[in-house]
């Protein structure tokens, strides 16, 4: 898409660091470099006031990256790319649009977390949210931190992962010196929980159990 628009050799194009390293390889793929934005920290997706403080005389373009089913401001990045001339591209970061039902469910296990889990943040709530991943924060300003959070929630028996590692503008190949503590924060405090459809009763319930048994830790410690 960025090729057949004419973005390429000498073009910038805005991407998240928060998330998969691909994106940033298209852009180099295609004769660009990327240069990155920070997100908002309700919807995971680029934050349109970052990207427009971010915006060069070499930006020709904005990868608009929706994560966990949640979507990103794609009106407010439009309106940023319309005042200044650029390409807004969409990327699901996910396995494509689930059937209605096994949508329906996912956001039923999330409501049943959102109603029981302390101690953690849940995820902000959207109509259109869809719950690919159902992401928490794990507050790092105390102990348990989010590793040793995982760590013990794991050894509860419950399946969790850390959704993004090392932001893209730390890895290899992509350092940038650019400041952008929503992302960086998001690495360190995100958590996935399982609310796959395949979870029964008595799973939801271990998965709130193991989390509100260190609850009381990472509040005393906030």
């Amino acid at each position: 898409m960025l090729r057949a628009a004419g973005v390429g050799v000498g073009d910038e194009v805005l991407v998240p660091a928060f998330g998969n390293v691909e994106i940033a390889r298209a852009v180099t793929l295609a004769g660009a470099v990327p240069a990155f934005a920070d997100i908002d920290p309700a919807t995971y997706g680029l934050s349109p006031l970052a990207v427009a403080e971010a915006v060069t005389a070499r930006t020709a373009a904005v990868v608009a990256v929706h994560r966990f089913g949640r979507p990103a401001d794609l009106a407010g990045l439009r309106a940023i790319g319309q005042r200044h001339g650029l390409l807004v591209i969409e990327h699901r970061d996910g396995t494509g649009e689930a059937p209605h039902e096994e949508i329906a469910t996912r956001r039923e296990r999330a409501a049943y977390l959102d109603a029981r889990l302390r101690g953690v943040e849940t995820p902000d709530r959207d109509a259109g949210h869809t719950y690919e991943q159902y992401v928490v924060r794990v507050p790092g300003n105390g102990r348990p931190d989010r590793d040793a959070f995982a760590h013990a929630v794991r050894a509860r028996g419950v399946a969790c992962s850390v959704p993004v590692k090392t932001p893209v503008h730390r890895l290899p190949g992509f350092r940038r010196c650019v400041s952008l503590p929503q992302t960086e924060r998001a690495a360190d405090e995100t958590l996935a929980l399982p609310v796959h459809p395949g979870l029964t009763k008595r799973d939801m319930q271990k998965i709130a159990s193991a989390c509100n048994a260190l609850g009381g830790l990472l509040q005393s410690a906030s």
